[in-house]
């Protein structure tokens, strides 16, 4: 039979078929589509495809506008923004305004230890910029509890290494982090690495978030408690580990300031309660509106201010600058101040407030039937903080209660989020000096009522992986949680950043593949032995192997070994201490079929093992071969060195009939002799 030369169509001998695939690839954002009500009909958004393929001879300008409805989605909604859907968003963005303001106050100042009007920027600047790059209808975007802690975390580290302590160096540091988060989300983006969301493990995270929300309770305790002043007195500050405060709390328990610890858990309570009505009372709609955060913050402002809880040792928030609205600039670095420290904080910032942006992203897209790309969310926030850093921002991504309730109050297109942001300005002009009463103890409050929110799926995760037995991923949600709690918030994200990595790698460096064997009473069905143990038989002297995936540099450097132990032992959960458990072969069967692809050093590793087969006298044949591999076989002469064309097959049960001949023509062969 000829074989096909390289450069020509080849032809295949009768016992071999070529496996046709359909090549063509989607891109995640590839289908996005978006209604819209237009003139009492709903107007159907074109795909990212159509637009994006330009006819021959088509202007210039129009290929600018379908770039431009692309990768600036408001070009997209907003000319087809129908006036009917204003009175929901203007209502969804109000009421996450009346939320997002009392918690940016309380981020900014009791974790990020700035003055609060920079978190107020935080929720301006970074919700005008999403509203304009961002893909999803339902999220607001803002300061968030975990992102800003870590920021928080990293300025007190820096200070104290400098010895600094000035407010204007923590503003720049503050700043460099932000705009370094802004520019490494907007590389991930443009890289388009968005699947990191997928890379990182749910028991690792569950594990990080909820020994965040344990820190942050510990941390805020102490001012619930009104220990501030002698915390400061001890030494005890944001440098300090967690288990040092803890230990100062109880140490000083029965120091604890009477007022202010009332004033903390009653807020607490007030807030519990509410939300605990609101999600009990929903036959009233209008309730589940109501803005419990903002009424909190009323109430206990109204009543220090007619007290003056202040003059009884209660601390206030006080005078707070109103100098309107910064100009941008690049933020100078302080002197003493490690920037390369502050990158690293700054990628961890980028990688968490990512993945947990686009949990929320995907699941108000499912619910409401529309895509979102990862990618674009990642070139969004990286907008958003970049400029959110050259004015003077904290941190912004995505908030999962915010969120939630913009969703609940109507939100449809991102114009809600530019109404929140809009509101937020109007408070950073005229509404700081209401705040002048503002306990802190109450801030401190919000934000251990946020932590609680993070606690709140740990029971369900853990109790789900004690049902299914997953010891592994409990054993790694620990780890984390110590590390987080015991050595600090860095060294869990770290921890369950790079453990995330490993574990992915490990996996795709793992090549799957299957011994196969013959069903009793039958000729031609195979079936993988693993999953018929008992049932599918070892065929004396045949090795079945099926490839369960396409090959590359990554997945076939334990190729080897592994098609080993599957020679010698027939499972790979036999120790390889153990005896061989089958009788030497003579014929190594490759099913490739779910191999839809190979790389160079893949078609090389299969070269030297086919080789190293034939050094031992052991015949290699490939099934169902697809077409496009079947190039890289004869360019790189692996089809050559398995045996030619006679060496392929269109089934496996062709193959066995073909070795059988072979077989028994051999033993004739002896046996004349």
């Amino acid at each position: 039979m000829t074989r096909a030369s390289h450069g020509q169509s080849s032809r295949t001998s009768p016992r071999y078929s070529p496996v046709n695939v359909d090549s063509s690839d989607s891109e995640d954002d590839s289908n996005e589509r978006t209604p819209f009500v237009k003139r009492g009909r709903v107007y159907q958004q074109p795909e990212d495809d159509e637009e994006l393929s330009v006819t021959p001879g088509a202007g210039l300008w129009i290929t600018f506008k379908t770039r431009l409805r692309y990768y600036v989605p408001v070009f997209r909604w907003l000319p087809h923004y129908s006036m009917g859907g204003f009175g929901h968003d203007f209502i969804a963005g109000l009421t996450v305004a009346c939320l997002i303001i009392p918690q940016s106050l309380s981020y900014a100042t009791a974790l990020a230890h700035l003055d609060p009007v920079h978190g107020l920027y935080s929720a301006f600047v970074p919700g005008v910029l999403y509203a304009i790059f961002g893909t999803s209808r339902q999220l607001s975007v803002g300061p968030e509890a975990l992102v800003s802690m870590l920021v928080g975390t990293a300025i007190a580290q820096q200070q104290h290494a400098s010895g600094n302590s000035d407010p204007q160096t923590a503003l720049a540091i503050g700043c460099l982090i932000t705009l370094f988060v802004g520019l490494f989300t907007f590389f991930l983006g443009f890289v388009r690495l968005g699947f990191l969301d997928s890379v990182l493990s749910r028991a690792l995270l569950r594990g990080f978030i909820t020994a965040v929300a344990v820190v942050v309770i510990i941390e805020q305790s102490i001012t619930l408690f009104g220990l501030k002043a002698l915390a400061e007195e001890s030494g005890i500050g944001e440098q300090s580990s967690t288990i040092e405060k803890l230990v100062f709390i109880v140490g000083k328990f029965s120091e604890i300031h009477i007022l202010t610890t009332v004033v903390s858990f009653s807020s607490i309570i007030f807030l519990l309660s509410f939300g605990s009505f609101k999600k009990r009372l929903t036959k009233l709609p209008f309730l589940q509106f109501v803005p419990e955060i903002l009424l909190c913050v009323i109430l206990y402002t109204v009543l220090t201010g007619v007290f003056r809880w202040d003059k009884d040792g209660l601390a206030i928030l006080g005078y707070t600058k109103t100098a309107g609205f910064p100009l941008p600039s690049i933020p100078a670095t302080p002197e003493g101040v490690n920037v390369r420290s502050l990158f690293g904080t700054s990628v961890l910032i980028s990688i968490i407030g990512f993945v947990e942006s686009i949990v929320i992203t995907k699941q108000y897209a499912t619910k409401h039937n529309y895509s979102v790309s990862p990618n674009r969310e990642l070139v969004a926030m990286g907008v958003a903080n970049v400029f959110g850093g050259l004015f003077q921002a904290i941190p912004a991504f995505g908030s999962l209660s915010r969120s939630k309730i913009n969703d609940k109050a109507g939100a449809h297109t991102q114009l809600a989020g530019f109404i929140t942001a809009l509101i937020v300005l109007l408070s950073i002009f005229f509404l700081l000096p209401y705040f002048f009463y503002l306990p802190k103890a109450v801030l401190a409050g919000i934000i251990c009522v946020a932590a609680l929110s993070l606690l709140s799926e740990a029971p369900h995760d853990l109790k789900f992986m004690w049902q299914i037995q997953a010891w592994s991923d409990l054993g790694l949600l620990l780890l984390t949680f110590v590390a987080t709690i015991s050595v600090s918030v860095e060294a869990g994200t770290l921890i369950a950043i790079a453990l995330s990595f490993l574990l992915v790698i490990k996996t795709s460096t793992y090549p799957r593949i299957t011994i196969m064997g013959r069903m009793p009473g039958t000729k031609g069905k195979f079936r993988a032995i693993k999953d018929y143990p008992g049932i599918a038989e070892h065929i004396d002297g045949v090795l079945i192997i099926k490839v369960e995936e396409g090959l590359y540099f990554a997945n076939t450097g334990q190729l080897k070994d592994r098609l080993h132990r599957l020679e010698v032992f027939g499972d790979m959960s036999v120790h390889p201490s153990e005896e061989a458990r089958l009788n030497p072969v003579s014929h190594v069967v490759f099913d490739v079929e779910n191999m839809p692809s190979l790389d160079a050093s893949a078609a090389q590793i299969l070269l030297e093992i086919v080789e190293a087969y034939h050094a031992r006298e052991i015949q290699v044949y490939f099934v169902k071969l697809r077409e496009n591999s079947r190039e890289l076989f004869i360019k790189s002469e692996l089809l050559e060195r398995a045996g030619g064309e006679t060496h392929l097959f269109r089934r496996t049960a062709d193959a066995m009939d073909y070795i059988e001949r072979e077989t028994l023509a051999l033993n004739e062969s002896e046996v004349q002799v």
